[in-house]
């Protein structure tokens, strides 16, 4: 039964509060009537006794205290599914904003989501291609995985979204489709991620959910968790491979810091609520594989470190959660590399179990360590060229230079060009080809006699 109470106690920012209210629920969605009809919605915050908090996602201006309606609906925020959804655009709250029309849903889905039973999860296997060598070689997306992307303010992490929206594949499965919702964004950026998928026709396998910086606040709270309950109808209703494309976490967790301080809550770190690193869970925790299902949700979250900061709270927090992370790096940024990858504190934690013979290739795991441990030299040399002078280093080290400055140059900067996971593969070896065998320390002797290829050596492979 649906009740109805008249008038509000308290008006605060975005909250009101209720009073008199019999067993509300947690999370309980609500209808707000306004004194000249028009109609809100909102969901209970928090329950102090009989008095029920409500974050009202329009705002608050120009409600009553004394004529305001309040129809509690006995039930969660749900949004409404059905395949018709792919190559739609919603706003942060999952309603259609492309015109369209309405949804005619299969099913509704609450957007908190329901957790997954660890015993059900299927450790994660297979990679996702995304085009770009810096990650596919070196950290590789695996299906199922969380990677986040670390950028900063002013870099081209909305390219290189757009780029894996536009690139991304799997090898064996054509039910491959992405979830992208963007946060706190501008209206040019906005448009931007649009018009970008239109123009790349991948629009028809692409869910948008656009929350633009002058919506409420309140909607930014609600928009992944309406993205990744339409990933979750996709993977293991329909039976598609999803991967989630959330941009910018930290716009996200600004406007969950607002809204803890709006509710009077002590404050933790930097003044982001105690409870940051469990929100941010109950997000991420949503990638996975879940046994008998035939989908999958892969995320790959993107956020602006403040000030670069990878010790501040929100990138700090989401590395405990997550499975590695993509680092890009503002130096490359300015030199005009794209994507400006940083390949040392760039990782894949999955990555080990999901390439190689029958996944990618079988030299991959061995081609990656060696670009890994060659790079590292290249900034001792670096270093060591910064007191001493390049021309002092010895032979050795001014390969190891070179080495870097053509990594840098053809293997990380390769702009918008789609690379398969071989053409990668071969570019690694082809650099790796310019110095001698003797300094290929972490790669198997039968993979040098394969795929080495020195300068000048136009020897063909036996049959």
């Amino acid at each position: 039964m649906i009740i109805e109470h008249r008038g509000l106690k308290q008006i605060n920012g975005s909250l009101v509060v209720l009073e008199g209210v019999k067993a509300p629920m947690n999370e309980e969605l609500v209808e707000i009537e306004t004194e000249n009809g028009s109609a809100r919605t909102g969901r209970i915050v928090a329950i102090e006794g009989d008095k029920a908090i409500v974050q009202v996602f329009e705002g608050t201006r120009g409600l009553s205290m004394v004529n305001t309606k309040t129809r509690l609906l006995g039930h969660p925020m749900e949004m409404k599914l059905s395949p018709e959804i792919l190559g739609r655009v919603f706003d942060g709250l999952g309603r259609p904003i492309d015109g369209l029309g309405e949804i005619y849903p299969d099913c509704s889905m609450n957007v908190n989501g329901q957790p997954i039973n660890p015993v059900s999860r299927v450790y994660p296997r297979n990679y996702i291609r995304t085009g770009i060598s810096s990650i596919d070689c070196l950290a590789t997306l695996i299906r199922g995985q969380k990677l986040p992307i670390f950028s900063g303010s002013g870099m081209k992490h909305n390219e290189l979204a757009v780029q894996i929206v536009r690139q991304a594949s799997i090898a064996d499965n054509d039910d491959f489709a992405i979830v992208f919702a963007a946060m706190g964004v501008k209206n040019d950026v906005a448009a931007y991620f649009r018009s970008s998928f239109e123009n790349a026709n991948v629009m028809s396998r692409v869910v948008m959910f656009l929350n633009l910086s002058n919506d409420p606040i309140v909607e930014r709270i609600i928009t992944p968790r309406c993205a990744l309950t339409a990933a979750e109808y996709l993977a293991y209703t329909l039976g598609k491979h999803i991967l989630v494309i959330l941009t910018d976490m930290t716009s996200y967790a600004e406007a969950l810091r607002e809204f803890s301080s709006t509710k009077g809550e002590i404050p933790a770190r930097k003044g982001y609520p105690g409870y940051l690193y469990s929100d941010l869970a109950s997000l991420y925790e949503r990638a996975g594989i879940i046994k008998d299902a035939k989908g999958s949700v892969t995320q790959i979250p993107i956020l602006t470190m403040p000030n670069d900061d990878i010790s501040h709270p929100i990138p700090d927090l989401t590395g405990y959660i997550t499975e590695g992370q993509i680092v890009l790096d503002r130096d490359k940024d300015g030199k005009g590399i794209y994507p400006p990858v940083s390949i040392l504190p760039s990782l894949s934690r999955l990555m080990k179990d999901g390439i190689g013979e029958g996944y990618t290739r079988e030299d991959h795991a061995d081609l990656a360590n060696q670009l890994f441990s060659l790079y590292a030299k290249v900034q001792d040399a670096k270093a060591l060229a910064s007191v001493i002078g390049e021309d002092e280093l010895s032979d050795d080290d001014k390969k190891i230079m070179q080495f870097g400055r053509q990594f840098d140059e053809e293997f990380i900067n390769q702009g918008n060009e789609n690379r398969s996971i071989e053409e990668t593969l071969d570019l690694g070896w082809k650099l790796l080809s310019t110095l001698p065998k003797s300094m290929l320390d972490r790669v198997d002797e039968k993979y040098i006699e394969k795929y080495y290829r020195p300068e000048g050596d136009e020897t063909e492979e036996e049959a």
